[in-house]
């Protein structure tokens, strides 16, 4: 019933009898007015928010969105004679597509603004509990629970002060150094460096589109690290079955699994998979961060793991002087409390939904990888192009990666990562994105 509400909603958008900024019926009154349960109209609602036909307005009510937005000029990067183009980060005006950067054009809210307003408040502890302040353990555990599969107690919860922070201390505490971990290749090369600079002997794992190749992990690994929600860079979402062969491999390897669970919360096919935390607790350690929910620069991520790793990793970051942040934390807890960070994360369903519908638009015809999940996708390009496609690019004022860089080894798979949170709107990411399909056409 749910569906079909959706789709005659969604036809009346498309065929204009419900225009942009039209405010829809409540959905008490909706349902009262159709002869259908309110959680009929909820659940069309949420499934339209997350394709991005409607927007929340804070106390206001449910809208349906404006989708047509103008396209940008392409800000240009100029010189004289055979100057060559400033680097990325000095390109001042550049459109920029590289990944792991989410859009925080909307984060500047009421509730952002009250929550660090009333988180500046907080007397912080003479000595700060290793494990986070108790209030965000526990609505972070309420929070992975509902939103990732992920059902632990507070006391298997630390908070941490991001995803490789927690790994940095995952590795700290239970592994030593020469101990043989498993990466995945090409990879998230932030997670290398650490797990480099701990000491441990890397072992490249490949991927394919599925993501981490099970049937070729060593048996001598002590632990391996992996982004199965959306594999950084490819994009590949591991499978239920994959899912579970790896659970298996790491029960006979007596390892440990280290879940990067990057861009979880954002999936456009179908609802995101639950974590693969959520199938045995006992082998897998789960990092996550709000910098891909919100910003970086609130510096709050967490780590969930069976007791006594838990135990080790809290005991092992007290001996480091480890600590996060009380302000960000209670500014969290409050964000969490109140529900405000869910009805954002549905509103950057939504805008993410919006924004890769527009890159996968405009590059429409062209091999994508990784478009089904996340704020990125790749856009593979034989050997070689992609370095030349990048500095194309950064000339005219649109900043690229590649998949080449996401390598430690030779790479295997050519390509351009392109990333969806930065740019400033839709108008300016489809100017980028069609410079983008110009390179790539160009050979």
């Amino acid at each position: 019933m749910n569906e079909q509400l959706a789709a005659q909603l969604r036809a009346a958008m498309r065929e204009g009898r419900l225009v942009a900024g039209e405010r829809l019926p409540a959905g008490r009154t909706l349902a009262a007015s159709l002869g259908v349960s309110r959680t009929v109209v909820t659940e069309a609602y949420e499934q339209l928010y997350a394709e991005g036909w409607l927007e929340g307005r804070h106390g206001s009510g449910t809208y349906v969105t404006d989708i047509a937005t103008d396209i940008a000029p392409a800000p240009e990067v100029r010189g004289g004679g055979t100057a060559v183009a400033a680097p990325p980060e000095e390109a001042a005006g550049a459109i920029d597509l590289r990944p792991g950067v989410p859009f925080i054009g909307r984060l500047d809210t009421p509730a952002w603004r009250r929550a660090w307003r009333l988180a500046a408040t907080v007397t912080p502890a003479a000595r700060p509990d290793p494990r986070g302040l108790p209030g965000l353990r526990a609505e972070l555990a309420d929070y992975v629970r509902r939103s990732r599969g992920v059902a632990c107690p507070p006391e298997r919860l630390l908070v941490t002060r991001g995803a490789t922070n927690g790994l940095d201390l995952l590795a700290a505490a239970v592994l030593r150094p020469g101990d043989r971990v498993g990466v995945e290749e090409p990879g998230y090369g932030k997670a290398r460096n650490i797990l480099a600079a701990r000491g441990m002997e890397l072992v490249p794992c490949p991927v394919d589109e599925h993501g981490l190749v099970v049937d070729a992990l060593p048996g001598d690994l002590r632990l391996v690290y992996t982004t199965p929600s959306h594999q950084y860079p490819l994009g590949g979402v591991l499978p239920v079955p994959r899912r579970q062969a790896l659970l298996a491999w790491a029960r006979r390897a007596g390892a440990l699994i280290a879940e990067d669970d990057y861009d979880g919360e954002f999936r456009y096919d179908v609802a995101p998979l639950p974590a693969l935390y959520g199938l045995d607790p006992d082998v897998v350690v789960y990092l996550g961060t709000a910098a891909k929910i919100l910003t970086a620069d609130v510096g709050v991520g967490w780590l969930v793991a069976r007791p006594d790793v838990a135990e080790a990793v809290a005991a092992r970051r007290a001996d480091l002087s480890d600590r996060t942040a009380v302000v960000p934390q209670e500014a969290m807890r409050l964000l969490l409390e109140r529900g405000d960070l869910d009805r954002y994360v549905r509103r950057m369903r939504g805008e993410y939904a919006r924004r890769r519908a527009t890159v996968a638009g405009a590059l429409e015809g062209l091999p994508l990888r990784g478009d089904t999940a996340g704020l990125h996708l790749v856009v593979e390009t034989p050997p070689g192009h992609a370095a030349r496609a990048e500095r194309e690019a950064a000339r005219r004022g649109v900043l690229l990666d590649t998949v080449e860089r996401h390598h430690a080894g030779p790479p295997r798979v050519s390509g351009l990562v392109i990333g969806y949170g930065a740019a400033p709107s839709l108008g300016a990411l489809r100017t980028a994105s069609s410079l983008v399909r110009e390179l790539v056409a160009a050979g």
